[in-house]
């Protein structure tokens, strides 16, 4: 499929709603974090998203955007999640990231962006160089990556429980 930033804001848009509708008032038994940095829980996802709308794609889309090719973006923290929201509700960090992507979404489509200006170029400091359709591709890939993270997770609660049909979940194989 082509690049379409219409069709990114499509995915960037519902990402927050279909997460909030997934996670929202389930217990702590499905989404509770046991700040384990290597299997994520719903809710280190979503303060890890959260983390994102502040820290990764906007303010790199920015500095892009300024037109300096020989910038570097800063250094991201995956686990920034782990010490920013620990006194925060799911409840609350659903919130604040349904507020935060409409800002960013808003922003993003004040821009009014043309294939031109999606080529710009600016460094990611292990990838090298990259452009603003790449950033903006992987925002989408990132999000659907993630909800794939969280119904892995939660599946996996019941791994056990499945008994013979677990031949049959590809979740969970």
């Amino acid at each position: 499929m082509k690049f379409s930033l219409d069709k990114a804001v499509e995915i960037l848009r519902q990402t927050p709603n279909s997460l909030t509708v997934m996670l929202e008032g389930l217990s702590e038994d499905w989404t509770y974090s046991e700040n384990d940095r290597s299997n994520w829980s719903p809710y280190d996802v979503i303060g890890h998203l959260i983390y994102c709308e502040d820290a990764d794609w906007i303010p790199r889309a920015r500095m892009i955007l300024a037109g300096d090719p020989s910038k570097t973006f800063e250094p991201f923290d995956r686990y920034a999640q782990f010490e920013l929201y620990r006194t925060q509700s799911l409840t609350e960090l659903l919130k604040l990231f349904g507020q935060k992507r409409r800002e960013n979404l808003s922003t993003l489509k004040a821009w009014d962006l043309d294939e031109e200006r999606l080529a710009m170029i600016s460094n990611h400091p292990d990838l090298g160089v990259v452009t603003l359709q790449d950033l903006f591709s992987t925002w989408v890939v990132h999000d659907l990556s993630h909800i794939r993270q969280v119904v892995t997770y939660m599946a996996k609660k019941y791994e056990t429980n499945v008994g013979p049909w677990k031949q049959y979940l590809s979740i969970l194989n």
